[in-house]
């Protein structure tokens, strides 16, 4: 039968199964952290060019768990894209990644698809996976310098 010919009180199953997905969730699961200090901050976006800060990006995911609940972390309601995910372990919560001689980062730090960092993080490419309709799961894992 198709929906064309259906009445609707039957065809109603039809229909909502037809219907796309709007949002999923994409779930991380956190693997390395290195102590239960602190927050785990976590940012998903589309933007290239603002990763992986994504400050000033009103279209960015962010969450902010506390490093002891940081198991795992969620991002709810999120429209299908291209997107990468960055994550710092602020182990003394003052909400900015700390370095030693202006540029070593002295806390962790992780990015989707468990990106390598070389010079500096990876570029978005390197990072990026694609939501679609069904829900998108990743395993990051914390990298310390020092």
């Amino acid at each position: 039968m198709s929906i064309r010919g259906c009445v609707v009180a039957l065809c109603a199953p039809l229909l909502v199964s037809a219907a796309p997905a709007s949002f999923v969730e994409v779930q991380i699961a956190i693997t390395g952290l290195r102590s239960e200090r602190g927050v785990v901050r976590a940012c998903m976006t589309a933007d290239a060019g603002r990763f992986p800060r994504c400050r000033g990006n009103d279209a960015a995911y962010s969450v902010v768990v506390r490093a002891d609940e940081a198991g795992s972390i969620a991002f709810a309601r999120v429209r299908p894209g291209t997107y990468a995910i960055a994550l710092l372990h602020d182990e003394n919560d003052n909400g900015k990644a700390d370095r030693a001689f202006g540029m070593m980062p002295k806390e962790g730090f992780g990015f989707s698809r468990d990106a390598r960092v070389k010079m500096g993080p990876p570029a978005f490419g390197e990072a990026a996976f694609v939501v679609g309709a069904d829900p998108v799961r990743q395993s990051i894992r914390m990298r310390y310098m020092l």
